[in-house]
């Protein structure tokens, strides 16, 4: 991790689970954190846990990914505050059970908007940044198991909606990427990391009810992001998958 020291990685959803985890685990490395998120006073709030040394390196942002307005107003404020942006966590994502048969279709667009249109915005902010700096910066997408194949709900109505094929867009959003990074000449790299289910406030009832113990811990795929950071330039992990030992999927 050496080679983003003092660099500035920003991290959506950044004031619970997964990204709460990754602005820890970034910031003990050594990496300045911008941590986006509609909860600031939740990641004011971790900013105050941290050792004090520590605390100077995370700057917590209000952000709602979902809306391109708020999400240029949090990025016009990171570039203007540390020039520009080395490293993106596309971590923010949001789900809720219904059917998509009977769904009210707004509660249906919000869930696309954060996870799919959230990435977009935040993304071409954070490349368009990479590139006219000449960074050879690094794009993480927070993607999930559903972003590969839709399981069975044993023997129930499924409840996930919109969230599989949201997650599915995801893993061919990082494929594109891949190619116009490239494409456009730059060595900005792209990950997406695939997780299973992860012990975090976006679990239902109903989900922690069928999986019991089975879950992974938000540092587990901090640690990931982490590795996927520290690999040579010369090397691209696009996709990695981590399930806890006993998953059903």
């Amino acid at each position: 991790m050496e080679r983003w020291q003092n660099k500035v990685a920003v991290v959506t959803g950044a004031s619970s689970g997964i990204g709460a985890a990754a602005a820890r685990d970034l910031v003990a490395a050594g990496v300045k954190v911008v941590a986006l998120a509609r909860r600031k006073n939740r990641v004011e709030e971790i900013i105050a846990s941290l050792p004090t040394e520590q605390q100077s390196l995370l700057t917590a942002i209000e952000c709602d990914v979902s809306k391109l307005e708020s999400v240029n107003k949090a990025f016009d404020e990171i570039i203007a505050k540390f020039g520009g942006i080395d490293i993106l966590i596309n971590n923010a994502g949001c789900t809720l059970d219904g059917q998509l048969v009977a769904m009210d279709p707004v509660q249906l667009q919000n869930i696309l908007q954060t996870n799919v249109m959230g990435i977009i915005y935040c993304t071409q902010r954070a490349f368009k940044s990479m590139k006219e700096r000449n960074v050879d910066g690094h794009v993480v997408l927070i993607n999930s198991i559903l972003g590969h194949k839709v399981p069975g709900s044993f023997g129930q109505v499924p409840t996930s909606n919109i969230y599989a094929p949201s997650k599915h867009a995801v893993t061919a959003l990082t494929e594109m990427y891949r190619q116009e990074f490239s494409g456009l000449g730059t060595k900005v790299k792209i990950t997406s990391i695939s997780p299973g289910a992860v012990n975090t406030e976006i679990i239902t009832d109903k989900t922690r009810k069928i999986l019991g113990e089975c879950f992974l811990d938000a540092h587990d795929i901090s640690n990931a992001i982490l590795y996927t950071l520290s690999t040579p330039p010369h090397v691209q992990i696009h996709e990695m998958t981590i399930k806890p030992v006993g998953e059903l999927f």
